[in-house]
């Protein structure tokens, strides 16, 4: 009745302990299709980056360019200004100019009415005038002085005909240049107007494309911050798995260590519950006992035999000799009993450490650094207050600080925060060595 007992507290307790196996193995898998998840969340989460880097690289370009786009419209700004400064100068000194050729004109018309008056009277009445002042000339001289000042009014004629023709002439020439500076400077006022329209055109469709990066960086900002939550639940979501694993594996040692216990106290009550052919009632209980204690009672019988006599302590030292052998088989039965459950729970301890170490899990590695796009700030110093360096820092939450962890062969020492329990974030000098690590998996193993 009593084996039946025991066998059946054996397949319960084998039944507990694979039912708590078979959970383990469903938790893990969620770990690994959390991980996984969030593995692709972190992939994401660095195409993100890269291409809001892109975006603000592209947006600092058409800044620049904007700029030069603004001084290239205010210099334009102020060209125009100058040429139309420069263009009512010029109106102004067209009208004068052309007011003085309208007084020259004046002038040479009058002058040229009179002289066409005395030639008119010099054709008509030269000839008669000749002879009249020949005859009215009191002597030669005096005609001789008559003929000179008519010479020198002809003279005069012609030469404010000259005068007036070389006048003209360079009153028109200078119109002509004054017209061709205005109309040079209108095509140059026309020329301006219409590059600072393309300018302006080119600044406002520059600016619509800066608004056009800004809002796609918005955008990847906040599909980057989406993802970061993403990676910060997978993170507590593993955790929480690695928490309830942890909390299994425990309950099913506690369960297995119980059922030993109740198999081997199972074992201890059906060895005493047997009569032995030879029962004695004062050594009863110390039959069913251990050898160490049968021992005990051989010593108390060799003090006896000086009491009664050598043949008689023989005699009980023979029985109890029986019962020795007795008590050590039960004992070896008990051993034999329950060597399942310590095979069993020896082989979990030797899962949880190694020679490496205790093993922790299969764990999440990322790299950083310590410029401000990692950090926030750059050149900050750890959390533990240390200075990070390459091949020695990491970071994870969950173990105190100074704890070695052992990774892919490399000691490291856990000096920073940053990320939660299961997710080994490992220092590098720059940013591109921390890019080119990635995200990896691997086994971690505590050294203290």
């Amino acid at each position: 009745m009593k084996k039946k007992k025991v066998f059946s507290l054996l397949l319960a307790g084998a039944l507990a302990v694979s039912m708590g196996t078979g959970v383990s193995a469903a938790t893990e898998d969620e770990i690994a299709y959390a991980q996984e998840q969030k593995s692709e969340a972190q992939s994401g989460l660095v195409q993100t980056e890269a291409a809001i880097s892109s975006l603000e690289g592209k947006k600092q370009e058409l800044e620049n360019y904007l700029a030069e786009l603004d001084a290239q419209y205010n210099e334009l700004t102020n060209s125009l200004a100058q040429l139309d400064a420069e263009a009512a100068a010029k109106e102004e000194e067209l009208k004068e100019v052309q007011a003085e050729l309208e007084k020259a004109r004046e002038a040479a018309k009058k002058q040229y009415e009179a002289m066409k008056i005395r030639i008119v009277y010099m054709y008509e009445h030269g000839g008669s005038s000749m002879l009249e002042m020949l005859l009215s000339s009191r002597n030669l001289a005096e005609f001789l002085n008559q003929a000179e000042n008519v010479s020198q009014i002809s003279q005069y004629d012609r030469n404010m005909l000259k005068k007036y023709e070389e006048m003209r002439e360079s009153i028109k020439q200078q119109e002509e240049e004054v017209e061709q500076e205005s109309q040079a400077i209108t095509e140059l006022q026309n020329q301006k107007s219409a590059k600072q329209q393309e300018v302006q055109a080119m600044a406002a469709n520059t600016s619509a494309n800066i608004t056009s990066y800004v809002n796609e960086i918005s955008a990847s900002r906040a599909e980057a911050s989406a993802l970061m939550a993403q990676i910060d639940s997978a993170d507590n979501h593993i955790a929480a798995l690695m928490e309830e694993a942890e909390a299994e594996k425990a309950a099913a040692a506690a369960a297995a260590e119980a059922e030993r216990e109740a198999a081997a106290e199972a074992e201890v009550e059906e060895s005493e519950s047997q009569t032995p052919p030879d029962f004695d009632p004062e050594t009863d209980t110390l039959d069913s006992s251990s050898s160490s204690t049968s021992s005990d009672i051989i010593v108390e019988e060799e003090g006896e035999e000086d009491l009664y006599g050598s043949s008689e302590g023989t005699y009980e030292e023979e029985d109890l000799s029986a019962e020795t052998d007795t008590s050590a088989e039960e004992d070896t039965d008990i051993v034999e009993d329950t060597g399942s459950v310590e095979e069993t729970a020896g082989t979990e301890e030797t899962y949880e450490s190694s020679g490496q170490g205790t093993y922790l899990g299969n764990f999440l590695l990322t790299g950083y650094c310590s410029c401000a796009q990692c950090c926030g700030t750059a050149g900050n110093a750890t959390a533990s207050g240390t200075m990070p360096s390459s091949g020695h820092t990491v970071a994870m939450a969950g173990v105190p600080f100074g704890t070695q962890l052992s990774i892919n062969g490399t000691i490291y020492t856990v000096e920073d925060l940053g990320t939660p329990y299961g997710h080994v974030d490992i220092y590098f000098d720059s940013h591109d060595q921390a890019l080119s690590f990635g995200t990896q998996y691997a086994d971690v193993y505590q050294l203290n």
